[in-house]
């Protein structure tokens, strides 16, 4: 995007009139909440601090808040010609995403008597908001000037709350990782956004494979932060004081998983002997996209490894096959291969989601069923009826994320 005069005075109006309306809302509307209350919280599903001391809120929150700057911020990164350059947008996206996800999610969860309560829980909400929103600027990196991208966080940021608002509090879903609300509302909001911006320009992806080893060391730093924080990001929500942390063992197991898996194909479908480091970070995503419905459910350790294996295949069969047709029959440019890496996992994630929902008994979850599936646990749900639930969020999903991208774009 050409660098004039007036699109940097243009960047610099739009953060200043963004921050000051930022500014504004906070003082009219956002308090402290409580401590000791479990007040404004208990309206929200996912709602795990009333369960906690105050210990145990912050060392999730680091990782959750490390996990999306420094996982998703230098996934961006390994495209040579925007690399730092992208790394310092995907920043600023960061810094505004934040702030707007606490104001939006606060109307929707945390409000109470004209007023938004902010805790350790409307920061972990603001993060997995700010991780969905990351990932559709990977579709359309390098084709958005900062004012776009701003403005894709404000729209993004908005439907992303509405549709985690449908999925958790009305139609009370389980999904504690994202699988829906992070990944496949992220990736198919981004794809239609780039599908309205395309234009007949070369495959990014392509062009820049092989602009020296930067991108790599990004890519280095981006896969080893995936693999330390995810597995306490997926379980943010979840981790009760007393239960084992399942979400955790689950998304250890099928990130080790789906890494072998990229190690099976690779090979095969690419000339080269050494695998690129791009390749293995993608695998790790698919497996994280995965576990996110899944995570707290009773996947078995086993079943966390299969599931994870497949979705490791999914990126280079994708990237191999399904790219090229997106990117000559649907004109949909993925400057970083989003739909193989959230998209296509973020649904199966769900699909797997639904199947163990369907599954789930009072006897193999134990205390934990009240935890998980709350509605169940009440009797006010069958265990199929929480199923076909969890079924339909994915076309609410994908339906508000795809409307929400043309528009957006």
């Amino acid at each position: 995007p050409e660098d004039t005069a007036a699109s940097r005075l243009r960047l610099s109006g739009l953060c200043f009139l963004l921050q000051i309306l930022t500014i504004i809302l906070f003082a009219v509307f956002v308090r402290y909440s409580p401590e000791s209350s479990s007040g404004p919280c208990s309206q929200q599903p996912n709602c795990s601090w009333k369960h906690q001391d105050s210990g145990f809120q912050h060392p999730r929150f680091r990782d959750g808040h490390l996990q999306v700057l420094l996982g998703f911020g230098l996934l961006l990164a390994f495209l040579g010609r925007y690399g730092p350059g992208s790394v310092a947008i995907s920043i600023l996206v960061v810094a505004f995403a934040i702030q707007w996800a606490v104001l939006i999610q606060g109307f929707l969860y945390f409000f109470l008597n004209g007023k938004i309560w902010v805790g350790a829980q409307s920061m972990v909400s603001a993060d997995f908001c700010t991780a969905a929103i990351l990932i559709s600027s990977g579709a359309v990196l390098g084709k958005v000037n900062p004012v776009q991208m701003l403005l894709l966080t404000l729209l993004g940021v908005t439907l992303f709350a509405l549709n985690e608002y449908i999925l958790l509090s009305l139609m009370g879903i389980s999904d504690s990782g994202g699988s829906l609300t992070v990944h496949t509302f992220g990736a198919y909001f981004g794809l239609m956004v780039s599908r309205v911006l395309h234009q007949l320009h070369t495959d990014k992806r392509e062009e820049q494979q092989d602009t020296g080893h930067q991108p790599d060391v990004f890519a280095v730093v981006g896969t080893i932060c995936l693999w330390i924080f995810w597995p306490s990001f997926t379980s943010a929500t979840t981790v009760r004081n007393h239960a084992e942390p399942w979400a955790v063992l689950n998304t250890y197991f099928s990130l080790a998983a789906s890494t072998l898996a990229a190690f099976v194909l690779s090979p095969v479908l690419q000339e080269e002997s050494t695998l690129r480091m791009v390749q293995i970070q993608d695998a790790t995503l698919a497996g994280i996209a995965m576990m996110g419905t899944a995570g707290e459910m009773l996947v078995t350790p086993f079943g966390a490894l299969i599931a994870g294996f497949l979705s490791g295949l999914i990126p280079p069969l994708g990237f191999r096959f399904l790219t090229p047709i997106l990117h000559s029959k649907l004109k949909i440019q993925d400057a970083c291969g989003i739909h193989n890496v959230h998209g296509l996992p973020g649904i199966l994630g769900a699909l797997l989601g639904t199947l163990l929902t369907a599954l789930a008994t009072a006897d193999a979850y134990g205390g934990r069923l009240e935890l998980v599936f709350p509605l169940v646990a009440q009797g006010s749900r069958t265990a199929t009826g929480q199923a076909f639930y969890q079924l339909c969020a994915l076309p609410v999903t994908l339906l508000l994320a795809t409307l929400g991208g043309c528009l957006t774009g």
